[in-house]
């Protein structure tokens, strides 16, 4: 009898065994399909993201290296920044960098810049239009932004600029005053100007004269509207 009842025992175990093998078994298999489907998961975005990835590594590694520079922001107060020039001078170069950036997208290129030297009476060479951006492209992407640009007449200002520079005939040619400024060597000009005035109310002065001087144009809009009328009145009687 007792052998009997070991004997059910044993057979229960053995059954139980079994079945947990199998549940066991079943259980390796689903953890494998989901493994194979995270690893094919993994794969489809390391392939949409990878040129992406390898790009910014690739940025990273250029300016731990000091091969490159990290951007700037792309927006910043010229006014502040570059306080040695006035308001009506910044927008001057503003004026010029608008109307050399054929493409409106806030760059002068390569063959933009050729267009501009062409234009000022000075044609660069292929090489010295590159020198030429290579001197103020602090982000090395081969194009000069607007604050770039003001960088060409602040060097130029400063005495920064060899002779022979491309960037000093484009300062010297330019109709802008402080090219002018800075051949005669504008460093001790600007520095003069700056302990005379301060900032804040040579922006002043500045904008009331702004402000003075679209009052005199919208007063003679209106003197001439007037005369105007006055004739046609005379002609129609």
């Amino acid at each position: 009898m007792a052998s009997q009842e070991l004997a059910q025992k044993l057979q229960r175990r053995l059954q139980l065994e079994e079945s947990g093998a199998a549940v066991e078994g079943e259980a390796e298999a689903v953890k494998g399909e989901a493994a194979a489907g995270e690893v094919e998961d993994r794969s489809c975005l390391t392939a949409s993201a990878g040129a992406e990835l390898s790009a910014k590594l690739c940025r990273r590694q250029d300016i731990n290296e000091g091969a490159a520079q990290p951007r700037r922001a792309a927006v910043f107060n010229p006014y502040t920044e570059f306080k040695e020039f006035s308001r009506r001078q910044i927008k001057d170069m503003e004026r010029m960098f608008r109307l050399y950036d054929s493409g409106r997208d806030g760059y002068i290129d390569l063959m933009e810049l050729k267009l501009m030297m062409e234009k000022l009476g000075a044609p660069q060479t292929h090489l010295g239009l590159k020198n030429m951006i290579k001197e103020v492209d602090e982000d090395f992407d081969g194009k000069l932004s607007f604050r770039e640009f003001l960088l060409i007449f602040h060097k130029a200002a400063a005495g920064e600029l060899e002779e022979d520079s491309g960037l000093l005939t484009l300062a010297k040619l330019s109709e802008i005053d402080v090219s002018i400024e800075g051949v005669k060597g504008a460093k001790n000009f600007f520095e003069a100007k700056a302990q005379a005035l301060s900032s804040a109310s040579k922006f002043e002065a500045e904008i009331k004269a702004e402000q003075d001087e679209r009052k005199r144009e919208e007063e003679e809009r209106k003197h001439r509207r007037a005369a105007f009328r006055e004739l046609k009145s005379a002609f129609t009687q």
